[in-house]
């Protein structure tokens, strides 16, 4: 009889345990035959199994050897186990060889590295389809926030501008051994059909410079850029130039950057 393993807290393992969030998760990803799914950190295999039902093209990424009994026995002509960090791994090199049409990505991260993991993917410019992880409930509603809203930053933005970002449902702490600290969410994460019209690299530099004090006005975050420039767009929005980068959308971020010189 396969016996449990305890989680590591070195690897920020919590293996979810609860059967009906499990088929809540894997019910919300419509893969099918033709279509490959990343699962991240498979632990001892609960969604894994219920991911292979699909029967889609499936890679799980694991970097706990102590759970080979588990997983090993999981692996066949459609799935596979590579025993690395999803952080280090080749995963074009992985993938290039399997006819798949749609990606999916899937996984319970460590909560610890639960941003560098997603912006790794992203910068990997995999053509992801769609991206379901758990993730900490404060996280969810600061990835799936709006404009007024508190939780608001430049991680919203950098990840709703590649994204359609919805927080699906709640996961009890209680739906997993050991118990965490804290509340999960499952967040779900859909490619846009056309990326905004504007240049990414500008685009990010004004985000990420306008939430550097959360706390000061747009106009005392941007003293580097041509504000004047900046407050017409803002007048044209019916924005006070005094507004604070959290009272912003993206459509205002955006035109404000097609309508900077950056060359200067």
């Amino acid at each position: 009889m396969v016996q449990q393993v305890k989680a590591k807290k070195s690897l920020g393992q919590n293996f979810l345990i609860d059967q009906n969030v499990i088929n809540k998760i894997s019910d919300s990803i419509e893969s099918g035959p033709q279509d490959l799914i990343i699962e991240i950190g498979p632990g001892q295999g609960a969604l894994t199994k219920k991911l292979k039902s699909k029967n889609s093209f499936l890679i799980c990424y694991e970097v706990d050897l102590d759970l080979q009994e588990f997983l090993l026995p999981l692996e066949d002509s459609k799935t596979k186990i590579i025993w690395q960090d999803i952080l280090t791994s080749n995963i074009e090199e992985d993938v290039k060889n399997i006819p798949y049409k749609n990606l999916y990505i899937v996984g319970n991260l460590p909560y610890y590295i639960t941003t560098p993991i997603i912006k790794h993917l992203i910068d990997l410019k995999l053509n992801i389809t769609e991206m379901l992880f758990m993730v900490q409930d404060e996280v969810a509603n600061r990835f799936t926030a709006l404009p007024q809203n508190k939780d608001y930053g430049s991680m919203t933005l950098f990840l709703q501008y590649y994204f359609k970002v919805e927080k699906l449902f709640k996961v009890s702490k209680n739906c997993f051994n050991p118990i965490p600290k804290v509340e999960s969410a499952i967040i779900k994460m859909t490619k846009r059909d056309k990326l905004p019209v504007v240049n990414e690299e500008n685009y990010f530099k004004i985000i990420k410079d306008s939430f550097k004090m959360k706390r000061k006005t747009l106009k005392n975050n941007l003293t580097n850029y041509d504000f004047s420039k900046i407050k017409e767009i803002l007048v044209k929005y019916g924005l006070d130039e005094n507004v604070r980068a959290e009272e912003i959308s993206e459509e205002v971020f955006i035109d404000i950057v097609n309508n900077l010189d950056f060359d200067k």
